[in-house]
């Protein structure tokens, strides 16, 4: 038998085939459903030059294929520190802001209960002091007979001491200016020599304490009878 060129061909062929017989072009060829795997080179040293790759340059870019260029690890981390510090600044603000409030209230609530206080207090001790004007007036009036005399004269004189360190005040005398909101007018007459409405004699003194006027005092008021005013528009 004759196995000449012709003949050997065929078995080259049929030796480099795909398994099954077929031709190695037609059995290199994937069918268009098959999945393609992408292999990308993600490495940071290149491995021809051995640099490493610095992000932005042809290198990394082909590597990444069309990826966002990654930061550094330094400068990531710079950046991220920086907001985590940005948003502990503003809630440490934050913070202060609601510490300063909340101060401001309770020391607004502090001065409110304090100034209720001491109100509760003032009128507690008023009342306790208005119940005794009347015997400080029966005092009042022996001492102008001249029947506050002995004993009765020491316990006057230390009821009256005391009810005036408690911060009664009492007010009422002769010559003082006319003053409506702690004077009461029983009497309305004129007088000689006034520049105005005057309290020229007292029936009962007026007291007050802590500010307010417990009772006023009932006073005859008298104006000028305008003799002073003639005299002078006839000088």
């Amino acid at each position: 038998m004759t196995t000449g060129p012709e003949q050997a061909q065929p078995a080259a062929g049929a030796a480099t085939g795909t398994p099954g017989g077929g031709p190695a072009g037609a059995g290199s060829t994937l069918p268009d459903d098959e999945p393609r795997v992408v292999v990308r080179d993600k490495r940071r040293l290149d491995p021809e030059t051995g640099q490493v790759r610095e992000p932005g340059t042809a290198a990394a870019a082909a590597a990444g294929e069309g990826h966002p260029t990654a930061l550094p690890d330094d400068e990531a981390a710079a950046r991220a520190g920086s907001a985590a510090a940005e948003q502990t600044d503003a809630r440490i603000a934050e913070l202060v802001d609601d510490i300063k409030r909340l101060k401001a209230e309770y020391d607004n609530y502090r001065r409110r209960v304090e100034r209720d206080r001491q109100a509760t207090v003032d009128a507690a001790h008023a009342a306790v002091l208005a119940s005794l004007l009347p015997v400080l007036d029966d005092i009042e009036r022996a001492r102008a007979h001249g029947d506050l005399v002995g004993t009765f004269a020491t316990i006057g004189d230390q009821l009256v001491s005391t009810v005036t360190k408690l911060g009664l005040e009492r007010f009422g005398e002769p010559g003082e200016p006319f003053d409506p909101s702690v004077h009461e007018a029983l009497v309305h007459t004129t007088a000689p020599g006034l520049s105005g409405p005057t309290a020229v004699e007292v029936y009962r003194g007026g007291y007050r304490y802590a500010g307010r006027v417990l009772r006023p005092a009932q006073v005859v008021v008298a104006d000028s009878d305008g003799t002073e005013g003639a005299g002078a528009a006839a000088g």
